[in-house]
C-alpha cells in the first residue's frame, strides 16, 4: 500500500522506529509507535517529536503581497509585524472555508503560507486562481520543505541545545530564521498541542539528520516520537480545530467558532466578506460546540446528536481524553442548544448517551 501513498522525508526513520503506518488523507504517516496514550503524555509531561512534513508550504512573494494576502485571507495580515505570524483562513464566496492556515510574515514583499497537507493542490490552484490583478508570485514549496515539531514543557530546553539562535525570545506566534544543527531553517513557535513548543521548517533532504538529532538530544529528558493518534487526542484535549471534521466548504466560519479570526472591520475587502457580513447580523442557526460525555462511551466522529429520537447534529471530532480522563467532543447543533451548560444525546451505536454543553478548550496548561 504503501507504494501508492506519498512519503515525507522521515518515512524510513517512521519504519526503523516501529511505528505502525496508516494511510492518512493519501500520505504514509505514523499513528503510533508505542502507545498513543504514552505519547500523549510525553507531550503534556516531557515532550514529544512529530513529523509534520506533509503539511503544505506556499511562499507568497511581490509588491502586491500584503494586499493579495488581505484580500485572500479573511484576518489582517496588515497587523504582522516582521517575524510574526496568525491564524487565519481562505473562505468561498459563500463563507464557507477553502482552508484554515497560518502566515508567516517574513517582510512586506514575502510571506509563508502553512496549509493542510490533503488541501495543497486545492490551495494552490485557489492562490493562484485569485493572484490575477495582483503583483505577486505563489510559490509551492510544499516538495522541498520538511517540517518537525517539537512540542511539550521540555521542548525548549531540547531544541536549544541544536539551535543557534536564543528560543526565549521567540514569543507565541512569532518565527526567526537561523541555524539549526547548522542548517538553515525557520523555527517558529506555535503549537497544535495545547504545550508549548516549535517547528523547524528545513530542506526536506536535511531532516532525516535532524530527526536523528533531537531524538538523541531529548533523550535524558524523556521525548517520545508522537504519531497522529497522539497528535489529535492533543488537539482535541486543546480544542483546535482540524479541516474536514470539524469545517469544511459546507461549514462557515461562524458556523465553526472561528469568528474571532473574521475581521470584518479591516479596511481590505475579502472574499467571502459579504456573506459572512450578512450571517453575522441574521445570527447562525447552528455551532459548533464543544461537550464532555457524562454517560459510558465515547463519541466519534459521524456520531449523530440526537433530541427525542430525531437527529439535530453531528459529531464532528470525539475521542476519550488522556489528561481529563473522560470523553469529549465537538459537534454541530442549533444555535438556541448551543449554550454552556444544555444537556444533549449523542447517539452511540445503539445507545444514547448523555453529554453537557462546555465552554473553553477541554484541556489548558498552566
Amino acid at each position: 500500500m504503501s507504494d501508492r501513498l506519498q512519503k515525507t522525508p522521515l518515512a524510513e526513520e517512521h519504519v526503523a522506529l516501529g511505528a505502525r503506518m496508516v494511510d492518512f488523507g493519501g500520505w504514509w504517516m505514523p499513528v503510533q509507535y508505542d502507545s498513543l496514550i504514552e505519547e500523549h503524555t510525553a507531550v503534556r509531561e516531557r515532550a514529544g517529536l512529530f513529523d509534520v512534513s506533509h503539511m503544505g508550504e506556499a511562499r507568497v512573494c511581490g509588491k502586491d503581497a500584503l494586499a493579495y494576502l488581505s484580500y485572500l485571507t479573511v484576518n489582517n495580515p496588515a497587523k504582522l509585524a516582521d517575524g510574526q505570524a496568525h491564524y487565519t483562513a481562505m473562505a468561498y464566496p459563500e463563507g464557507t472555508v477553502v482552508d484554515d492556515l497560518l502566515i508567516y510574515r517574513i517582510h512586506e514583499r514575502e510571506y509563508l503560507l502553512v496549509i493542510n497537507a490533503a488541501n495543497i493542490d486545492k490551495d494552490v490552484a485557489w492562490m493562484q486562481q485569485h493572484a490575477a490583478g495582483f503583483d505577486v508570485q505563489v510559490t509551492n514549496e510544499s516538495p522541498a520543505t520538511a517540517q518537525i515539531a517539537i512540542q511539550g514543557p521540555r521542548a525548549q530546553s531540547i531544541l536549544q541545545g541544536l539551535a543557534d539562535m536564543e528560543l526565549s525570545e521567540i514569543e507565541y506566534y512569532w518565527h526567526r530564521t537561523g541555524p539549526v544543527a547548522g542548517v538553515s531553517a525557520l523555527v517558529s513557535r506555535t503549537g497544535y498541542t495545547g504545550e508549548d513548543g516549535f517547528e523547524i521548517y528545513a530542506p526536506a533532504g536535511e531532516a532525516p539528520r535532524l530527526w536523528r538529532l533531537l531524538l538523541a538530544r531529548g533523550a535524558a529528558d524523556g521525548v517520545k516520537p508522537a504519531g497522529l493518534g497522539a497528535r489529535d487526542s492533543l488537539r482535541l484535549e486543546a480544542r483546535m480545530h482540524l479541516y474536514g471534521n470539524d469545517m469544511d466548504h459546507t461549514t462557515t466560519l461562524l458556523e465553526a467558532g472561528l469568528g474571532w479570526i473574521v475581521k470584518l472591520k479591516k479596511k481590505a475587502d475579502f472574499i467571502g466578506k459579504q456573506a459572512l457580513a450578512a450571517q453575522k447580523k441574521a445570527g447562525v442557526t447552528r455551532k459548533l460546540v464543544g461537550f464532555e460525555l457524562t454517560g459510558k462511551g465515547i463519541a466519534r466522529h459521524g456520531y449523530p446528536v440526537v433530541d427525542g429520537g430525531r437527529e439535530i447534529g453531528r459529531v464532528t471530532s470525539g475521542a476519550h481524553s488522556p489528561t481529563l480522563k473522560k470523553s469529549v467532543g465537538l459537534a454541530y447543533v442549533p444555535a438556541d442548544q448551543a449554550e454552556p451548560g444544555t444537556e444533549l444525546q449523542i447517539q452511540i451505536r445503539h445507545k444514547t448517551s448523555p453529554a453537557v454543553v462546555v465552554k473553553g478548550p477541554f484541556y489548558q496548561r498552566s
